[in-house]
């Protein structure tokens, strides 16, 4: 076999693999064959209002779609241009995917977690106890030690 034809494949194969292995510049979710299967209406969640007002957090006065199928083929950059922050953005989507896997709303549907109410390093009262620095508050005490 001459050398020339060995160094062919060998080089079709090394182009192959590279190319696997390399990111296309191109970010439409077609070319990144994200599944955009259109799920059928069940039971009492009719329109995409009635689907976003059951998984809360007022995102049916958020995005504005009445069509079934053209609800479920939008897209983070989509949402974007809506005008939905990131946390509602992912929420929403989160929930669209869930809902295409077949699960039941009330499975995954919940409310935003609550601010927090201490910040810091933590409270001064834990398990009952009251709890004191060991540095010296009274510049008074410190020199008399």
């Amino acid at each position: 076999m001459p050398l020339w034809s060995l160094l062919s494949t060998n080089g079709a194969r090394i182009c192959q693999a590279t190319t696997s292995f390399t990111r296309t510049l191109v970010t439409t979710t077609t070319s990144t064959g994200v599944n955009r299967r259109v799920p059928p209406v069940l039971g009492k969640y009719e329109t995409p209002k009635d689907f976003l007002k059951a998984i809360g957090r007022s995102a049916e006065t958020k995005i504005p779609t009445e069509n079934w199928a053209e609800f479920w083929k939008t897209s983070g950059q989509d949402l974007r241009k809506a005008g939905l922050a990131v946390k509602d953005r992912r929420y929403v989507l989160w929930c669209m995917e869930k809902y295409r896997n077949g699960l039941p709303i009330q499975a995954f549907a919940h409310e935003p977690t609550a601010k927090k109410t201490i910040r810091g390093w933590g409270p001064k009262v834990q398990n009952g106890k009251r709890i004191r620095s060991k540095r010296i508050k009274d510049k008074t005490k410190k020199k008399a030690l």
